[in-house]
């Protein structure tokens, strides 16, 4: 999908959010938006306008945007030359004592750690695409390198199939991918004696993940794998939909890539699998199943942990590859979502009642099994946006962006009925940030600029400001690449005629006939289980139907979310 730069979408969203240092900046309007009759003749409704949220949430000037541009660079600068410095060929930096960090050795059974941590320089990896989206091309090349002299998977680390999947083979495809892209969107990346070494790796990565798939009733893979030694004797038989139905489309781009159809082949089967066992009466899926029987064990249906990639996948899967069942999936789980978890008033905009919000709910019953959503959540209003159903996305992160302005930070989880955190960590993710870059400006940039002497750590407490001494690879490979997004309008992701898409991982791969094009016969013929074309709930995609149709005239040229609406949030998560 294109980076969101059409006049509509940007002024629709535009200003959405206050950014936290700027309360009392002056009324300043969007410009090049099309007819300036139009425009004046909305904006002239605000003029004089002394409404808290239309005077706070207005105003975004050139001059602002370039300043957040330059911070946002320094602050993925600041944590990738310490990581640098500090840690490599480690898998991440400690930001506070200013060392490596790799497995836990000594305590397999810290999957917190192990299950990211695989001895293979992860931080680097993860980071490679957000070099060149930051124009640095001479670091990325080096840093291709670096890869291709220092890393191997010839590792005896045991590793979780989905985390390698996204954070590491992700980043290889995506990497080789813009190295050997004869559009040269970000100019002449490639060098003179790149051999497709990085996808020669993703490869190697890839075979070694292969026996999660094997000796399985499903083929839903095992959780974990050995890079030396395959599927662990003593490994658990149950994992998460996210994690077991959110490989498709690293496997399918590396199936495509090199002509076999193995990966794409045991990732498709797993999602069919998965989708097979959904509810017959609401038509949720559980987020946790057992690989060998099929039966749920953890029949909590929402959008978060457990859940939502595999959500984004099906239509991440459908945008990159032009399959039609992938898109039915989605459309058919997207009506269960609303139709099941979506509480409060039936219009976003509009109407009386609770504001909008996604609640965890009982797979089978789609009664509410808790009161409280996580910050995963934070990546549906993005996937509402990829969708169309912008709308709702726009209620769905102010949501979010409320919370943010109460505590600073996203925590872990938040219990929406008691206004308070459940879970009080953040580990510095990027969903909020993600959402925020497809409905196109604002940030949380100077609360996350507060940490440590050299990284950005982990907050153990959003509210007493506690940290943890970690610093992820995501927070380099998607946060600081969002924010920096943000801010950068002449990005040749949004200037390129290209047109791209963000892993989960937020890695860069580009929209390309290649893609869509299989060496191999159709792998599943009309199996059980899988939604076809002729079935009720299956709709085809819309053709040339722009979703600025989808939002009003008057709304594109003013505020996106009414001050009544932006207020009640605000109360709904205790802010005054």
């Amino acid at each position: 999908m294109k980076r969101l730069r059409s006049t509509c979408l940007a002024v629709l969203i535009g200003v959405l959010m206050m950014l936290l240092c700027c309360d009392q900046l002056p009324l300043h309007t969007c410009g090049k938006v099309g007819e300036e009759s139009l425009k004046r003749s909305y904006l002239s409704f605000f003029e004089g306008n002394r409404d808290e949220y239309v005077r706070r949430y207005s105003s975004f000037p050139d001059t602002l945007k370039a300043k957040m541009k330059d911070m946002a660079k320094e602050m993925f600068y600041f944590g990738y030359d310490n990581y640098m410095k500090y840690a490599f060929p480690e898998d991440e930096l400690n930001p506070i004592d200013c060392e490596g960090r790799g497995p836990d050795v000594l305590n397999p059974s810290n999957i917190n750690i192990n299950d990211v941590l695989g001895n293979y320089s992860l931080t680097l990896i993860d980071t490679l695409d957000t070099l060149l989206v930051l124009g640095n091309v001479t670091e990325f090349q080096r840093a291709v390198k670096l890869v291709i002299d220092n890393v191997s998977f010839d590792k005896d680390s045991t590793v979780q199939v989905f985390e390698a999947n996204i954070r590491i083979l992700g980043s290889l495809i995506s990497s080789h991918i813009l190295l050997t892209d004869p559009k040269h969107p970000f100019g002449e990346v490639g060098y003179e004696g790149y051999d497709n070494e990085l996808l020669h790796l993703a490869h190697d990565l890839a075979v070694r993940l292969l026996p999660a798939f094997e000796n399985t009733s499903t083929g839903i893979p095992y959780p974990r794998v050995n890079l030396k030694t395959g599927v662990p004797p003593d490994s658990i038989n149950e994992t998460c939909t996210a994690g077991a139905g959110s490989l498709l489309v690293e496997f399918g781009i590396l199936s495509r890539l090199i002509g076999d159809s193995t990966f794409e082949w045991v990732a498709r089967r797993a999602v069919r699998a998965l989708w097979s066992l959904r509810s017959n009466e609401t038509g949720l899926l559980g987020n946790v199943i057992n690989i060998q029987t099929g039966q749920w064990v953890g029949k909590q249906s929402g959008l978060g942990a457990g859940m939502d990639s595999f959500y984004e996948y099906l239509l991440k899967s459908y945008i990159l590859f032009g399959e039609k069942e992938d898109h039915g999936m989605f459309q058919a789980a997207y009506e269960s979502i609303q139709n099941h978890m979506r509480r409060g008033r039936e219009s976003c905009n509009e109407g009386e009642g609770d504001p909008p919000l996604y609640v965890n709910v009982n797979m089978a019953s789609g009664e509410i099994m808790n009161t409280w959503i996580d910050s995963l959540q934070a990546f549906f209003p993005g996937l509402q946006v990829l969708n169309g159903d912008v709308d709702n996305a726009i209620c769905l992160h102010a949501f979010y962006y409320a919370i943010w302005k109460r505590f600073g930070a996203l925590p872990e989880r938040y219990n929406w009925q008691l206004q308070a955190p459940d879970v009080l960590f953040y580990p510095l993710r990027p969903e909020l940030v993600e959402s925020t870059y497809l409905l196109y400006q604002v940030t949380l940039l100077t609360s996350l600029r507060k940490m440590p002497k050299c990284g950005y750590a982990t907050l153990h407490h959003v509210v007493d400001k506690s940290k943890e001494d970690r610093m992820e690879s995501f927070f380099l490979s998607e946060t600081c690449k969002y924010l920096y997004l943000l801010f950068d309008e002449d990005n040749p992701l949004h200037k390129s005629d290209n047109k791209y898409i963000f892993t989960t991982e937020g890695h860069v791969v580009p929209i390309d006939k290649r893609f869509r094009e299989k060496q191999w016969r159709d792998m599943f013929p009309c199996e059980d289980g899988v939604l076809k074309e002729s079935e009720p709930n299956h709709r085809p995609p819309p053709s040339n139907i722009s979703n600025c149709n989808r939002i009003p005239e008057e709304r594109r040229y003013a505020l996106p979310l009414k001050s009544v609406y932006m207020r009640q949030i605000d109360h709904m998560v205790g802010l005054f």
